[in-house]
């Protein structure tokens, strides 16, 4: 078990099997040393997490979907880095959407994709730390609360 692996035990996680693609697209790209991983949304097996904010989706249960969709994340990272989550050079950037009423509180959508970020600080350290957006959407695939996707730096083989 290296480093990071390591690491997401001692925090009490466990990566998820990556998703497989529900339309017609790939899970993640790499070219040259960048991966473009697709957006992950907050379902993991059974376990999904739906909802809009400003109707029946509270901030708390907001950021527990997007820490969902971070462990998708770093299971699509695993897989394009060969399994060795130590190739992982840098998170460059997250793009967070949040399923949300017009009237929702605008505050609370970075705070929610906050569950996605602090997981990448967490996991990576200062690797971790990316630049990001983080907006509303009316509706989202399946329902999810959330769907997140990244660019990552890897270490070439």
């Amino acid at each position: 078990m290296n480093t990071i692996d390591t690491r997401i035990a001692e925090l009490g996680y466990t990566l998820p099997v990556p998703s497989a693609p529900v339309a017609n697209y790939v899970p993640y790209v790499i070219t040259g040393n960048m991966v473009f991983i697709s957006g992950q949304i907050s379902k993991i097996g059974d376990n999904a997490i739906g909802g809009r904010l400003g109707e029946d989706l509270t901030l708390e249960r907001g950021q527990e979907a997007a820490q969902l969709s971070a462990l998708n994340l770093i299971a699509q990272m695993k897989a394009a880095c060969g399994g060795d989550l130590t190739r992982v050079k840098r998170v460059v950037k997250l793009g967070g959407f949040v399923q949300a009423l017009p009237s929702a509180t605008a505050a609370d959508i970075p705070k929610i994709i906050n569950g996605c970020s602090d997981i990448m600080v967490k996991v990576f350290g200062d690797k971790g730390r990316h630049a990001r957006f983080a907006v509303s959407a009316p509706s989202l695939p399946l329902d999810v609360a959330v769907e997140i996707d990244a660019i990552v730096e890897i270490t070439p083989l």
